[in-house]
């Protein structure tokens, strides 16, 4: 937050060196998960999407056969 308060760089090289230094000194508070973390969270997250496509699949069944069902009693 304290380089926001220096004043701007007009050498365009020097702005690249200044942002990919910020950038480094950045990568370098990141807390990266563990291989456990990752593998875990991989299983909720397939888990959910298995879980909500059986849930979108009976939704679309129950509308399509109320839809069918509307259908046949306006048409006959």
């Amino acid at each position: 937050m304290a380089a926001e308060l220096e004043p701007k760089k007009d050498n365009w090289i020097e702005n690249t060196r200044a942002y990919l230094g910020d950038i480094r000194s950045e990568m370098k508070r990141v807390t990266w998960p563990t291989r456990d973390q990752v593998q875990s969270t991989t299983v909720v997250v397939i888990f959910s999407v298995f879980l909500f496509a059986v849930y979108f699949k009976i939704v679309d069944q129950v509308i399509t056969s109320t839809v069918v069902k509307t259908y046949t009693l306006l048409t006959k």
